[in-house]
């Protein structure tokens, strides 16, 4: 029975995690629209391009030292305490973004305190997915851990709707006025948001395994080093099962929007509708493999989302390749809203389950993140190099999609007897 206050704590967790995800996927967006552009100009496009990429990339380095901090905090003062400090940290930086001005104002000053805000982001980000994770996990009934901890991960894919909404909404206005100063609506706008979701979590009271910790007086006082120390195989099994989770999600989420329209001709509209219409399948689909994760596991959920990946990589690209606007969205639809929709749903469960509560924020933020910053920030960039390496053959990258599956294949055969079984027989 869900009761008034886990029904509190899953909105509280859902709220945060889908502002800060809004935030962070406007970054991810507008590297491939707008700041190549505005902000790192060249006279080649495709340098421009990849420039943005990299600094799209660059924040995915530094989301594992800010999880390192801010886990640090999760698990020494509490859950709570440290999704406020990242929701803060996030919102001022993203707001700092839509009041910054372009290269062509300030010169080579603008790219520099743009990939400045971009870190700070990452810091946020870093710490916050853990603790929503948490927050979701920790007060769940036994029997719906799998839906509570699928819950958070809807943040990502709403707060990519709300994101790409919003771009899509001010990409209707005339050339210049995006350019000058459309694109900057959003980046605005999050506040007010971050407002809303720091009122919403005010109410909420630190987790119940969490105190228990405290109660036993099991505080680490350097949780990363016990982290290393005894859970290192935990650690490297969350990295790899983390990797076909991030790196196909941003092949179909961001790199689509840049090869799309420019490889391939389709209009901008189109391919943000086709992303925008996938990840509200994806949004809706969550829950429900989530939920259902607690009747037959999470590995078999896991095991058959990365297997189908794997499986629609080349028909994938055939699809968007066909010309037709129908084909793009249902290859996104199927890639995006429906495989990846039970990866990603009980990927964060299946992280929880595997440390113990006195280093769990530590365990799932050091493995997710150091996991999204070998496959997910690079993805972009390596699906742009290798088309330019091959003459714009998608091959390559359909090759690299499946090598991500095979990694996490591989992971996830080690896992082993660590993650619980379904709670429900």
């Amino acid at each position: 029975m869900i009761n008034k206050t886990n029904r509190r704590v899953l909105i509280a967790s859902l709220v945060g995690s889908s502002i800060e995800w809004f935030d962070y996927f406007l970054y991810g967006t507008m590297a491939a629209l707008v700041f190549n552009q505005l902000f790192f100009v060249s006279e080649d496009p495709t340098v421009g391009l990849l420039l943005a990429y990299a600094s799209f990339a660059l924040s995915f380095f530094i989301r594992p030292f800010g999880g390192v901090i801010f886990s640090h905090i999760g698990d020494r003062i509490g859950r709570k305490k440290t999704l406020v400090l990242t929701l803060s940290l996030m919102g001022a930086a993203t707001f700092a973004m839509g009041i910054l001005p372009t290269y062509q104002a300030i010169g080579v000053a603008a790219p520099i305190i743009l990939i400045t805000l971009r870190l700070i982001q990452g810091l946020g980000i870093g710490g916050e997915w853990g603790g929503a994770l948490l927050l979701a996990t920790e007060y769940a009934p036994p029997e719906h851990r799998g839906l509570f901890g699928s819950i958070p991960q809807m943040g990502v894919t709403i707060g990519m709707v709300m994101g790409t909404l919003a771009l899509w909404i001010m990409s209707l206005l005339p050339e210049a006025a995006f350019m000058s100063w459309g694109w900057r609506v959003p980046f605005v706008f999050s506040a007010l948001l971050v407002v809303f979701g720091l009122w919403i979590r005010k109410g909420i009271d630190e987790t119940p395994e969490f105190k228990a910790v405290q109660a036993s007086g099991e505080v680490p006082k350097l949780p990363i080093v016990e982290t290393l120390r005894f859970y290192w195989r935990e650690v490297l099994i969350t990295i790899g099962a983390k990797v076909v989770e991030t790196a196909p999600f941003y092949i179909f989420s961001t790199f689509i929007v840049s090869y799309a329209t420019t490889n391939l001709g389709f209009s901008r509209s189109a391919t943000l509708g086709a992303v925008m219409i996938a990840t509200v399948v994806t949004t809706i689909l969550i829950p429900i493999m989530g939920s259902l994760s607690d009747r037959v596991g999470r590995k078999k959920m896991y095991i058959a989302g990365t297997v189908a990946m794997m499986a629609f990589a080349f028909p994938y690209f055939w699809m968007i390749h066909q010309g037709s606007v129908a084909l793009l969205v249902i290859a996104t639809v199927i890639g995006l809203g429906i495989i990846w929709a039970p990866i990603t749903a009980v990927l964060g469960t299946m992280f929880s389950e595997i440390f113990d509560a006195k280093v769990r924020y530590t365990g799932v933020t050091l493995g997710y993140q150091v996991g999204a910053a070998v496959a997910g920030g690079t993805a972009p960039l390596v699906a742009t190099a290798l088309l330019a390496t091959f003459e714009n053959s998608y091959v390559p990258v359909a090759l690299y999609i499946m090598f991500t599956a095979a990694i996490s294949l591989i992971a996830i055969w080690a896992v082993k007897g660590r993650i619980q079984q379904p709670a429900i027989q």
